[in-house]
Parts: structure tokens; C-alpha cells; sequence
């Protein structure tokens, strides 16, 4: 019998899917879920793929490959998309893509299958992803194929299948939810609209800034080769020491985002992002680098960072391109070696101490009382040169 892998979160839509595609393509489907950190019910998610009729389920934890090998590369590049979003749903999907390739040559599928929809960017992060490791292996993308057109004939389609159906799915369209160990994304319902405020209680990983404590959080972050490696002195998996930092940050209202983006595909969209421990990271990291890195490299590093954000966000994770960024970006990562001491309060973070070994900060030649380390004449000459450029520039 012909064999599809499908991408199965053990949620309405992907249980949807799963039964359309049995009915479709006549075909077994395996049932596949990445474990990246994201809440997750496995008894209940093998128990929906039986009862579906499903034989093969497999469940992969993924979570310290998806922070060792996705989020730390893209951390050490600052990648931002549009100046806010720290693209936590875009760096997943290549490592699922990945697997799901790599099981359907395993068990000889000829398909991969996806539960993205079609004004999304997801679907086009899969099938990029699938395409770079199998050319030739066929995507059934549903949401592009069928014909419901709406959240009602789904939940109808859904009652005729015996397809269990989440309470706050009945009528209205739900919130689209995604999360994984280093976000979380809401969209969809009042969200659609900009002119409406966010309601308090979509937030699922951050407390509202208001409620957090009244006395500041310190925290200590230490790298090593531009990876951080332990939390307040004590050495961390890459997967535990994200979760320490999300349950910081989390506490004390960080890493909240409200934002409206530009899709891919040419449309906009609006959503409410939470990435607490994301968050911190990235604000340390820009820290250590600061007196680490010597300012060509730094620059460097600035000028190929909206390039590299966008091609994540497209789903260019794989691309040459993209690797050949992230050489630039890790060209002197060993130099990137210390503690960062932050501070927390209610919803922002704060910089409170730099520490490291590495000499590109030099306190001799930024002291205000040692001046034989640094000659004041050039400085003369050296404006004077710069001068002469501002009719050249």
C-alpha cells in the first residue's frame, strides 16, 4: 500500500487531514510529530492517530538538536525579521521537514504531507525544506487541494468522521496557536483586526509586565565559542538551559511582541509572539560580543543580519546562501567567551555587567586618566581626512 508521511500535531486540522488523506489517496498515512518543546499530549495523540486508523506513529524529541543546531546559529547572527520578529516559528519547520524526508525514505513513502494553510509562510518553509533533501518525492499539500472552504465544513467534516472537537473550535475560527521550546504564536480572531487590543489571556508563557514581581531578577548567562552554556554559574544541555531561561524571563513579563509582518507570500498579518528566554539570549549575546569582537567584524556581522533574518523567514534555512552567512557570522565565534549579568523588571531587561578574558576592550585606552596608550594628535589628521569625504560620499 502507498505510504504518506504527514506532519501530525494530534489537533483538529492535522486529524482532519489524516482521515483526507486516507479517503483521497487511498494510501497508509504516518503519523509523524517532532517534539521540539512545544505542549505536547503524546498518549493523546497516538490514542487520535489510532483511533484514525493510523498503524505507524512515531514521536522524535527533538528538542536539544532543535536548540544546539537551529536556534543557537541563528542567536549568533541577531537575526531579527522586520526589526522585531525573533523568528521563532520560521526556524522550526526546516528540522521537521528534514525528518519527515528522512522517514519517508526510511519506509519508502511517496509523499510528505503538511497541515499549513494557504496564506501562510509554513507551507512554503515544508516544501522548501522537503525539496532540498528529496527532489523527486511528491507534497500533498491539503489546505491547496481540498474543498472546505471554511472552519464550519471542517467542524462538519469533522462530526461526520467521529474526529474529536476541541471545545473552543465550535463556531468561531479558533486562534491559530504554534509554539515550540523557543516561542510562542498567536493569530487569528480579534488579532486580525490591528485596531484591537491584544486580550491578556492569549498570552500562555509570560506573565502580563503589570503582574510580575516589584523586585528585579538577576541573572547570569555565560558563552563559550558564542554559545551560551550555563545559567547562573551552573552548566546547562542547550535544551535545559533554554527552559531555565523561558521560566526567568516568563516570570517577570519578558519577551512579549505585538506585531504586524509582511508574509513571504506578499501579505500582511498580524500576531502576538512570545519568546521569554529568546528574549535574554539575544540581548546577552549582542553583550559579550560588544567586548569580544573588534568593530569590522561587528559591522559585518550587522550588515549581512537582515539578509540572513529574511532568509529564514522565507525558508532558506538549507539554502547555500544562508550557509555561506553563517560563516561570516561564526568567523571569530572562539573569541566569544564570558559571563553577561542581566537584570529583570517587569518586562524589560538590562544590562549589568560585562565579563570575559578576551582583550578587545581595552581599559587603558578608554580610560579617561591614561592617556600614553592612545595618540590625540591623529585624531586631528584623521578628521581632517574625513572632512575632505563629505562632498565625496
Amino acid at each position: 500500500m502507498k505510504k504518506i508521511v504527514l506532519a501530525y500535531s494530534g489537533g483538529l486540522d492535522t486529524s482532519i487531514i489524516l482521515r483526507w488523506l486516507q479517503e483521497n489517496y487511498k494510501a497508509e498515512v504516518i503519523a509523524y510529530t517532532s517534539d521540539i518543546g512545544q505542549i505536547i499530549d503524546k498518549k493523546k495523540i497516538i490514542k487520535n492517530a489510532r483511533k484514525l486508523g493510523v498503524k505507524k506513529i512515531i514521536i522524535e524529541d527533538l528538542k536539544n538538536v532543535f536548540v544546539k543546531e537551529y536556534v543557537f546559529p541563528m542567536l549568533r547572527a541577531h537575526a531579527v525579521y522586520e526589526g522585531v520578529y525573533l523568528l521563532g516559528t520560521s526556524i522550526a519547520r526546516p528540522l521537521i521537514a528534514k525528518r519527515q524526508i528522512a522517514i519517508a525514505k526510511k519506509f519508502k513513502a511517496f509523499a510528505v504531507s503538511h497541515g499549513a494553510t494557504g496564506k501562510g509562510n509554513d507551507q512554503v518553509r515544508f516544501e522548501l525544506g522537503y525539496a532540498y533533501f528529496d527532489q523527486k518525492i511528491k507534497t500533498i499539500a491539503p489546505w491547496r487541494e481540498w474543498k472546505l472552504q471554511s472552519r464550519a465544513d471542517l467542524i462538519k467534516y469533522a462530526k461526520k468522521n467521529s474526529i474529536p472537537i476541541p471545545k473552543d473550535k465550535k463556531g468561531a475560527p479558533p486562534f491559530s496557536v504554534d509554539d515550540n521550546i523557543f516561542h510562542t504564536s498567536t493569530e487569528g480572531k480579534v488579532l486580525e483586526n490591528p485596531k484591537n487590543s491584544a486580550p491578556e489571556f492569549i498570552y500562555q508563557r509570560t506573565v502580563s509586565p503589570q503582574k510580575a514581581p516589584n523586585k528585579s531578577t538577576k541573572v547570569k548567562i555565560s558563552f563559550k565559542n558564542s554559545d551560551p552554556v550555563a545559567v547562573n554559574g551552573k552548566k546547562l544541555s542547550p535544551e535545559k538551559l533554554l527552559n531555565k531561561l523561558n521560566i526567568l524571563a516568563g516570570k517577570n513579563g519578558v519577551g512579549r511582541v505585538d506585531l504586524v509582518e509582511n508574509r513571504f507570500i506578499g501579505i500582511k498579518s498580524r500576531g502576538v509572539y512570545e519568546t521569554p528566554g529568546g528574549t535574554l539570549l539575544y540581548a546577552a549575546h549582542r553583550a559579550i560580543e560588544s567586548v569580544t569582537l573588534d568593530k569590522d567584524t561587528a559591522h559585518k556581522k550587522e550588515k549581512v543580519m537582515p539578509e540572513y533574518a529574511e532568509l529564514v523567514y522565507n525558508g532558506y534555512w538549507f539554502s547555500k546562501k544562508r550557509l555561506k552567512l553563517q560563516k561570516i557570522i561564526d568567523k571569530k565565534r572562539s573569541q566569544v567567551t564570558g559571563d553577561i549579568v542581566l537584570s529583570l523588571f517587569k518586562g524589560n531587561v538590562t544590562i549589568l555587567s560585562r565579563r570575559t578574558k578576551n582583550k578587545a576592550y581595552s581599559m587603558k585606552k578608554v580610560s579617561f586618566e591614561e592617556n600614553k596608550t592612545f595618540n590625540k594628535r591623529k585624531v586631528e589628521s584623521f578628521i581632517k581626512f574625513h572632512s575632505k569625504q563629505l562632498n565625496k560620499a
